[in-house]
């Protein structure tokens, strides 16, 4: 595996790739690496030639009072995961490379609409910084594939939907949450969990599996469901930031007609928060 930095360095390695007519895939991420992040790039070996993963903490996405300082930073241990795996190319990039103006003078990638609701609604801007900074790794790496876990689903959509806007030539795939034995979804947030919080914290997904279950079993009450699980995880020691319900497509609110739903919930245990989905597919009539 070749550790590149440099932006054209990186660059050069893409025009020979096209040059041999190699399919790359793209795997971003910020660090500190799990088994989530690990079944992203085996996905992406399954069906590319070459795989670049890149590792950047991304300081547009996060708030003024969030934890870009704190956040865990695991350069060589991340290095020896991704070289086992047989990823081609680490690219790291530094902020300056990133952002040579600043990040004030920054031009950014808005997504209208869907970045502003749910999780951009409790951290403004967030959306902004990520779309800009996966568009920006996109224009670097040019891959043909890009691969997003789909425990951050909006991020997903927003991401989706800004390749569609622009145009740009690339496919997204998402990949399935992986989850630790207990349903707790895997981030890499959970190291910042106390002992006592690690072992609430999979309330979260039981949680969102009732309320599955009640969806799947004709329930369409959606705001007193809400309500109920609401207040299930602040009684279990949440604080609730918010769960919705959704269509999975738009995240638009649902109409009754809506057949494939999404749950959606963000909750801090401690000074950690979790957050997770569950999509809902229902059958026509119910």
């Amino acid at each position: 595996m070749q550790v590149i930095s440099d932006i054209t360095q990186l660059r050069e390695k893409r025009r020979q790739w096209q040059i041999d007519g190699k399919v790359i895939a793209f795997v971003p991420t910020m660090g500190n690496l799990h088994h989530g992040h690990l079944r992203l790039v085996q996905t992406a070996k399954g069906k590319a030639d070459i795989v670049v993963a890149s590792i950047f903490v991304n300081p547009l996405q996060f708030g003024p009072d969030e934890d870009l300082d704190a956040y865990p930073r695991t350069l060589e241990h991340d290095k020896a995961a991704l070289e086992a795996l047989g990823v081609d190319v680490l690219f790291t990039p530094t902020v300056n490379d990133i952002y040579p103006r600043g990040l004030e003078q920054q031009t950014f990638v808005e997504v209208p609409g869907i970045s502003y609701m749910i999780c951009g609604a409790s951290r403004p801007g967030h959306f902004r910084g990520v779309a800009t900074i996966v568009c920006k790794l996109f224009n670097m790496v040019q891959p043909n594939l890009a691969f997003f876990g789909e425990k951050d689903f909006q991020q997903l959509q927003v991401i989706r939907a800004m390749v569609q806007d622009l145009s740009m030539n690339l496919q997204i795939h998402g990949v399935p949450t992986v989850r630790e034995p207990d349903g707790l979804a895997m981030s890499s947030r959970n190291n910042y969990l106390t002992s006592e919080e690690r072992e609430k914290a999979p309330f979260l997904y039981r949680c969102l599996r009732e309320l599955s279950d009640h969806l799947e079993l004709g329930r369409r009450d959606f705001r007193r469901l809400i309500s109920d699980y609401s207040t299930q995880l602040t009684e279990a020691g949440f604080k609730v930031d918010y769960i919705e319900i959704r269509d999975a497509a738009t995240l638009l609110h649902p109409s009754h007609e809506d057949t494939r739903l999404v749950i959606l919930a963000a909750a801090f245990m401690g000074k950690t928060r979790l957050i997770d989905n569950i999509c809902v597919e229902l059958k026509d009539g119910d």
